[in-house]
């Protein structure tokens, strides 16, 4: 009876551990902006900065991460700076912290499909001021 309860227990925590499909891919911001690349990394999204529309600064040179709060990685190029963290199954999505390298900050976050090409990710500051950006499928 205990061995039937134990896989009965691993069998559902797989399950909800993998319920929803990691979108791998790149994708694309609503602006046209910024290019995401999605990857499966152990079960869960992860995503960098794949590319940016104007990547190089006005003097020519890549664009920096020169907002984040480490300075130790204020000198690193944007395009390729990690944008997922710690994402976890949520229902139909994936929930877990974005960082945005506009500001340098990292905020509460969703993702979720609305189809095969289109997926919503919903930021928030505080718990109930958000944002939704819409990101196409390109790859």
């Amino acid at each position: 009876m205990m061995r039937l309860v134990a896989i009965s227990l691993a069998l559902g925590l797989s399950t909800s551990a993998y319920a929803a499909n990691v979108p791998v891919g790149v994708w694309r911001t609503a602006s046209g902006k910024a290019d995401i690349r999605i990857s499966d990394c152990r079960g869960a999204p992860c995503a960098t900065l794949a590319s940016l529309k104007k990547p190089n600064d006005k003097q020519g040179r890549p664009k920096l991460d020169k907002r984040n709060p480490d300075p130790a990685l204020r000198s690193r190029p944007v395009v390729g700076v990690s944008l997922l963290t710690e994402m976890k199954a949520d229902g139909e999505g994936w929930s877990g912290t974005f960082y945005n390298p506009d500001d340098g900050r990292s905020y509460a976050g969703k993702i979720e499909a609305d189809d095969a090409d289109t997926l919503k990710l919903r930021g928030c500051v505080v718990g109930f001021i958000c944002k939704t950006q819409v990101l196409k499928r390109v790859e």
